[in-house]
């Protein structure tokens, strides 16, 4: 049977791809592309054999691609960078495309898309999960900036290896080899040897290709967020023709990336992990031409009269003619003087594979009675000893779904805590324990040496500095509902209401859990990304009309 990883195209659709590419032959061995390098094009072998081989790993041979076979991962349809080297051998023929023409062979051919896509997603998980490599991250297993980047790159699908000082003799002989302390932690590795002391997400997101550069001008739509809603977006303005860019903070998925299983989203009747879900949406979007560019955090709008001015934290400068908030809501702090201490420490805001062996034979502990908080109750329960579910409420399933309560009162290492909060964390280095309270006052102490977080939702808006008009807890609102002094004075739409999902100012939308009045469920949160496109749609043909009658 053959292998889905590694299917060979038919004569038909090589015949296409010819008409896009260029054939070369190598006459000895020849490297077509090298590890680390950014851009490094596709290649599908004619005759004869590409190896792949991890120099990392004294040159061990991946794969050999054969005839009818290609090279390649989801990384090409960005900036990322080549995970291996490839050897072109001797007599071998090749079809080589640049990134670039395979995108758009991608999306003018569906089989060869399907064939394709399917194919780099299934090598990129099987490196991920199968592979050690990539780069390194040498840093305290209890830093908390050693846990962010981490959790950074786990939710970025970037293929690294993590070398805990506390525990490896490994990451003690590197600090050796490139002469640093341990005062230099966390520090990154690349491919090529370059050292980065205390990186920043920015400068992970950099070496790692996430973090794109792409051309100054105006697009016809920058989306601020890369969570469910602006995933769609980005996909069916992409797939429509619009020219997009779509930026995040973190990472794709939102809230929903956080989520360990999702098992009530139509179509999936077995469930899929909230960020299995972003990364295919994330590949999708890029399939169609969308730009999508991590992290970069939305500093400040402005509006020139002609096209909206985003500036970012980072720097970079984006424009566009339409402009859609898909920002979602974060989770807040609990109210603990020493919270800060103990974040990446023992207190996180999502449960990951990551977080999973950390909690092995732990006893645990998760705040909060939505669906993210059951969803990883009953994803933590199958590592660890005992998962404490701690509400300040009476109902479990006040918020949370049916089949998640069901399941968690079924579980039998699931321990329900009604009517309490967590009023102290304990530890020295790591949380070591949590001090409990009920409604009544009678404290407990609990040895937990984990704690997961999911409360307070408070929406992503403090960038907008008043543009737009929002209620009282800063979702932003839309539709003709806004009342008629609260609109922007818009000298090219004066008289005119907003769409249903449009802002008070003409050509700014809003979708997903930062809307006022949206339901937070995936499901409604994707349906109002791709359904404000068509708004979008509307938005720029009147704004085309209207810019032609002034000329």
């Amino acid at each position: 049977m053959t292998d889905p990883r590694f299917p060979e195209l038919t004569q038909r659709q090589i015949s296409i791809l010819k008409e896009s590419g260029t054939i070369e032959s190598f006459e000895e061995d020849t490297r077509v592309f090298s590890l680390g390098d950014l851009q490094y094009d596709f290649f599908v072998v004619l005759d004869g054999e590409i190896s792949i081989e991890d120099p990392t790993n004294d040159n061990s041979v991946i794969v050999a691609h054969q005839k009818n076979e290609f090279s390649g991962d989801s990384g090409m349809l960005s900036n990322r960078s080549a995970q291996f080297h490839a050897i072109a051998k001797s007599g071998t023929t090749l079809l080589r495309l640049t990134p670039l023409q395979l995108r758009r062979a991608i999306t003018q051919h569906s089989d060869i898309s399907d064939l394709l896509l399917n194919a780099f997603l299934l090598r990129q998980q099987t490196v991920l999960s199968e592979f050690t490599g990539g780069i390194k991250l040498v840093g305290s297993g209890n830093s908390r900036e050693a846990y962010a980047i981490r959790d950074f790159m786990e939710k970025n699908h970037i293929w690294y290896n993590f070398l805990d000082v506390d525990t490896s003799d490994e990451a003690k002989g590197l600090l050796l080899n490139f002469n640093l302390s341990e005062s230099d932690l966390p520090i990154l590795i690349t491919s090529d040897s370059k050292v980065c002391k205390n990186p920043s997400l920015d400068s992970v997101a950099r070496n790692s290709g996430v973090l794109m550069d792409f051309e100054d001008k105006v697009f016809d739509l920058l989306v601020i967020g890369a969570g469910p809603s602006g995933l769609a977006a980005s996909v069916y303005a992409a797939s429509e023709g619009l020219e997009v860019v779509t930026i995040d903070s973190n990472a794709p998925g939102g809230q929903a990336g956080k989520s360990s299983k999702i098992e009530n989203y139509l179509g999936f009747p077995t469930g899929i992990s909230g960020t299995d879900l972003a990364n295919k949406a994330y590949v999708q979007a890029q399939k169609f031409g969308c730009n999508i560019s991590i992290p970069h955090r939305a500093k400040s709008i402005e509006h020139t009269g002609e096209h909206f001015v985003l500036s970012a934290t980072n720097g970079k400068v984006i424009k566009s003619k339409a402009l859609m908030a898909a920002t979602g809501a974060s989770y807040s702090r609990l109210p603990l003087k020493n919270i800060e201490k103990y974040e990446g420490s023992g207190v996180y805001y999502s449960a990951t594979g990551m977080n999973a062996s950390s909690c092995k034979d732990e006893i645990v502990g998760v705040v909060g009675g939505g669906n993210s908080a059951g969803q990883a109750a009953l994803f933590l329960a199958d590592h660890a000893k005992e998962v404490h579910v701690i509400l300040r409420g009476g109902n479990l399933g006040a918020k949370m779904s049916d089949y998640l309560v069901q399941r968690i009162e079924a579980a039998p290492n699931i321990f329900v805590h009604l009517f309490t909060q967590v009023v102290e964390l304990i530890g020295k280095h790591h949380l070591e324990s949590v001090l409990l309270e009920t409604k009544d006052g009678e404290k407990t102490e609990k040895s937990i040496t984990n704690l997961f977080t999911f409360i307070g939702a408070k929406p992503g808006t403090d960038w907008l500095k008043g543009l737009v008009v929002t209620d009282e807890k800063g979702f932003i609102c839309t539709g003709p509902g806004i009342k008629d002094e609260e609109l922007s004075t818009c000298t090219i739409f004066r008289n005119r209401k907003p769409q249903s999902l449009e802002t008070s100012m003409p050509g700014f939308f809003a979708v997903g859990d930062v809307r006022k009045g949206s339901v937070k469920r995936v499901a409604s949160a994707v349906g109002e990304g791709s359904m404000a496109i068509s708004q979008v749609h509307e938005f720029l043909g009147e704004l085309n009309a209207l810019q032609t009658e002034e000329v």
